[in-house]
C-alpha cells in the first residue's frame, strides 16, 4: 500500500497550477546575461567564482518562491536581493537578481505590501548603485525593470485573485440553485400526486366493495378513477414541461446573480417565447457563457439581457457598456457559435459605445413538435 502510493508521488519543481505553465522556466532565460560581463571582461577567478556560486544558490531560492507563502516568501525576496547584493560588486550584471526579487514581490498580497517591498528593493538597489559610484547605464535598467516586472506582476496576480472569487462565487450559486431546484421538483410533486393516489386508492377500493352490491355505482366510480387518472396525467406533464422550461430560467437567474457579484448593474427582459429542449438548453448556456464573458473581460457596469421573437426569429440580446480587453473568440465563444448554428442560428457580435453579443434562433412551426421533443428522455408518460 505505502510503495504504491510512494510511487505516485514525484518530483517537481513547480507546483501545479494552470495559471503558472511553463512561464517560469521562460523568465530564466534573463540568468545567463549574468556571464555576459565576465566574459566580456575578462574577469578574474574570484567574479567567476561568485557568479557562479550566487547562480547555485539562486536556482532553488528561484523555484522554492513559486511553492512559498506568508513569511517564506518574504524570506525567499530577501535572500535574492541579498545575492544580488553580494554579486553586484564583483559583477554588475548581479543587478538581474533584484528583477527576480521584484517579481515574487509583486504577487504578494494585499497591493499594498507588494508596493512596499518594490519601494524596498528599488532603495537597496539604488543605494548599492551610489555607493559603487556605477554608471546609469549600469543600474538604470534594472531599477526601471523592478518598477515595471513588479508592477506586471501585481496586476495579474489581482486579476487571478478576483477570477478565483467569481468562479468561487459562481460554483455557489450553481449549487444553491440546484439545490433549490430539487427542494422544488420534490415539494411540487409531493403536493401534486399525494392526493391524487391517495383519491384513487380510496375510490378503487370502494369500486371493488360495490362490484357486487351496486354494479352501476361501481362503474361510475371506476369512471372516476379514470378521469381523476388523466387529470393526474395531464397535470404531470405539464409540471415536467416546467420544469424543463425552468433551464433559461435559472440560467437567467444565476447570472443576474452573478452580474451582482462582479458589480454590474443587471436589467432583464425575457419575453415568452415557445422553444423546444434543445433550443432552451442552446441559449442557457449562450447566457452563462455571454455573461461571463461579460464580467471577466469587460469591465461593464451595466448589463442587459432580453429574449424576444421578431417575425420568424428569437433573438436574444446580451449588450453591455464596458470597454473589453480582448476581442478575438475564445474557446467559449467558438463552443457557443457551434452549438448555435448546429440548431440553425447565428451569432453576432457588435462593439462600439456597447457591446452586444445576439442569438437568432429560427422559430420552429409546429409546436406539437416542439412539445413533444421538450418531454424528457429518461421519463415516459402513457396515456
Amino acid at each position: 500500500m505505502s510503495n504504491n502510493s510512494g510511487s505516485k508521488r514525484r518530483f517537481r519543481l513547480l507546483p501545479e497550477d494552470k495559471y503558472l505553465g511553463w512561464t517560469p522556466y521562460a523568465w530564466l532565460v534573463y540568468l545567463p546575461p549574468l556571464f555576459l560581463q565576465p566574459v566580456l571582461g575578462r574577469a578574474s577567478t574570484t567574479t567567476w567564482a561568485m557568479t557562479s556560486v550566487v547562480c547555485l544558490i539562486f536556482l532553488p531560492l528561484y523555484f522554492r518562491g513559486y511553492w512559498a507563502r506568508g513569511v517564506e516568501s518574504y524570506l525567499i525576496i530577501g535572500a535574492i536581493t541579498a545575492l544580488g547584493a553580494v554579486l553586484v560588486p564583483f559583477n554588475s550584471s548581479g543587478f538581474v537578481l533584484f528583477i527576480y526579487a521584484a517579481g515574487f514581490a509583486g504577487t504578494q498580497r494585499p497591493v499594498r505590501r507588494a508596493v512596499q517591498l518594490l519601494v524596498v528593493l528599488a532603495s537597496v538597489l539604488l543605494a548599492e548603485a551610489l555607493l559603487l559610484q556605477l554608471p546609469l547605464w549600469a543600474w538604470g535598467w534594472a531599477f526601471g525593470l523592478v518598477w515595471m516586472v513588479g508592477a506586471v506582476n501585481a496586476h495579474y496576480s489581482s486579476v487571478r485573485v478576483a477570477n478565483s472569487k467569481l468562479r468561487m462565487a459562481q460554483d455557489e450559486i450553481e449549487h444553491l440553485a440546484t439545490v433549490a431546484e430539487r427542494e422544488r421538483i420534490a415539494r411540487d410533486l409531493h403536493d401534486l400526486l399525494g392526493h391524487t393516489l391517495s383519491l384513487i386508492t380510496l375510490k378503487s377500493s370502494l369500486a371493488a366493495r360495490l362490484a357486487d352490491r351496486d354494479p352501476a355505482r361501481a362503474i361510475a366510480e371506476i369512471k372516476d378513477v379514470e378521469r381523476i387518472s388523466r387529470d393526474a396525467l395531464a397535470e404531470v406533464r405539464a409540471a415536467v414541461a416546467g420544469y424543463r422550461e425552468a433551464g433559461l430560467a435559472r440560467a437567467v437567474a444565476s447570472a443576474e446573480q452573478m452580474l451582482a457579484a462582479g458589480g454590474i448593474a443587471a436589467t432583464v427582459a425575457m419575453g415568452t417565447v415557445e422553444m423546444t429542449s434543445a433550443d432552451e438548453a442552446v441559449l442557457a448556456l449562450a447566457v452563462r457563457e455571454g455573461v461571463t464573458n461579460v464580467v471577466k473581460h469587460s469591465g461593464a457596469s451595466l448589463c442587459s439581457i432580453s429574449l424576444v421573437r421578431d417575425g420568424d426569429r428569437r433573438r436574444l440580446s446580451i449588450v453591455d457598456n464596458g470597454r473589453w480587453k480582448q476581442t478575438a473568440d475564445g474557446n467559449g465563444l467558438s463552443g457557443m457559435r457551434e452549438r448555435v448554428e448546429a440548431v440553425g442560428g447565428a451569432v453576432s457580435i457588435e462593439r462600439g459605445s456597447e457591446t452586444r453579443l445576439t442569438i437568432e434562433l429560427p422559430v420552429v412551426s409546429r409546436v406539437a413538435n416542439d412539445r413533444a421533443e421538450s418531454a424528457p428522455a429518461a421519463l415516459h408518460i402513457v396515456a
